[in-house]
């Protein structure tokens, strides 16, 4: 992993200022906002009125930590052959790439490599962007497959102002692309890129249902369909829409390595619900990410499969198996016969930064089960020394634990990427970024 460093520019206090509305009445993205009602710091604890509410929508589902059965994980640190890994080398040689080859076998499928034909286009630039704050600029991300071309594109902001080289936050964005509106004139706090203009980091989304895969199980349409059409060998290419999405997300790391503006030692990935899951399977693949942020992703994502708790394997496959490899749903009802669980994914993360953060109300997502996750591949960061393994007690809500380049929180509420959660991750990404050496 390069290790470069620059300055960043931060944000002075927190003082209070309302957000407001614009002329066509959408959100407008305050750069000094206001965090104060999450300044109550308590233990978390599901409220009885959570749990009926989500047993009321899924009355299959367990919402009930007593009714958790027990469980055995995969040890994350022994090797198929057996033996036990115990340091930073035998990580990297004997297990991390065959957890890769598990995950892509059983969960997330196989994807294409980079395609030799790729190529970048500015098709958009504008130096005075957000009153002169920003510059925008707006890539075609190309490549051709037996002459045929396929496009996406990446919206981009850097700060004008700052004093080298920018970190960047990718955004895979599963909602619509209104949310990443490249204008301004749509503001959502899903994308507020005013804000990380003012903390002195770029901010860039790919809109990954609307240009790369639809998020549709019956999609005739997409990279996939693209490769299943022009790809000389497509039986080997088992890769779900999750797949789909983070491979291009890796291809924007490929734009940013030809950026000028851009410093590659400090890319951060996020993604929210299922674009939390993206962008941890885009993490724990691709080194070049310096830190993957994971918001209310749970099954799927970092939730461990094996806990009984909120949404399983059989839930997400009826209604999502387009998202995963054709062998995942095989395990509905058999999750502790699958051959890896989620502690393992998080664990590829490993020793880059990775930022777990989960909502109270979104018993869903099963926070505590995310949680547990970290804490058992919070293992595979102590061999390289970076940190101290985690303990099984939450952090508060609203809180931040920071531990080396691990880091959760909990925040109030319900499922959703909110202003306050993308404060959270830039708190944690300024730790982390200042730590590495220029």
């Amino acid at each position: 992993m390069r290790t470069i460093m620059v300055l960043l520019l931060a944000v002075g206090s927190v003082s209070a200022r309302a957000s407001s509305k614009t002329a066509e009445g959408s959100y407008r993205v305050p750069t000094n906002p206001d965090f104060a009602k999450y300044e109550k710091k308590v233990p978390w604890q599901p409220s009885r009125e959570a749990i009926e509410k989500q047993a009321a929508k899924k009355s299959t589902i367990n919402y009930d930590e007593a009714k958790v059965r027990s469980y055995t994980l995969p040890e994350v640190l022994t090797p198929a052959g057996g033996g036990t890994v115990t340091t930073a080398t035998g990580w990297e040689q004997q297990r991390r790439g065959e957890l890769l080859d598990l995950f892509r076998q059983y969960v997330y499928g196989v994807a294409p490599a980079k395609p030799d034909t790729l190529s970048f286009r500015i098709v958009e630039s504008d130096p005075r962007a957000m009153a002169g704050q920003a510059t925008l600029k707006r890539v075609a991300i190309s490549f051709t497959l037996q002459g045929e071309p396929f496009t996406f594109h990446l919206t981009l902001f850097v700060p004008n102002q700052r004093p080298g080289k920018a970190p960047v936050f990718l955004l895979l964005n599963h909602r619509g692309p209104e949310n990443t509106d490249p204008t301004r004139k749509r503001q959502m706090e899903f994308w507020p890129a005013e804000y990380m203009i003012a903390r002195g980091y770029a901010i860039a989304a790919i809109n990954v249902a609307a240009e790369v895969e639809p998020d549709n199980a019956k999609a005739t349409t997409g990279i996939r369909a693209f490769y299943r059409q022009h790809y000389p060998r497509p039986e080997e290419l088992s890769w779900g829409a999750l797949g789909a999405w983070a491979w291009s997300g890796s291809r924007a790391v490929d734009y940013f390595e030809t950026d000028p503006d851009i410093n590659m030692a400090q890319i951060a990935v996020i993604g929210h619900s299922r674009g939390g899951k993206t962008s941890l399977w885009a993490g724990a693949q691709d080194t070049r990410f310096a830190l993957a942020c994971v918001n209310d992703a749970g099954e799927g994502g970092p939730a461990l499969s094996r806990r009984n708790f909120g949404e399983d394997n059989a839930a997400i496959n009826r209604s999502f198996p387009h998202w995963f490899a054709p062998k995942y749903a095989a395990y509905a009802g058999k999750e502790d016969t699958l051959p890896v669980d989620q502690h393992e994914l998080v664990a590829l993360v490993a020793p880059r930064g990775y930022h777990g953060a989960d909502a109270t109300s979104d018993l869903w997502a099963d926070p505590r089960g995310s949680w547990l996750a970290l804490v058992e591949a919070s293992k595979v960061w102590t061999l390289y020394g970076k940190t101290q393994r985690l303990q099984d007690k939450m952090p508060l809500v609203n809180d931040l634990l920071i531990q080396g380049p691990i880091a959760y929180h909990i925040r109030e509420g319900g499922h959703g990427l909110m202003l306050f959660d993308w404060k959270l991750h830039l708190d944690h990404a300024d730790s982390l970024f200042k730590n590495v050496a220029k």
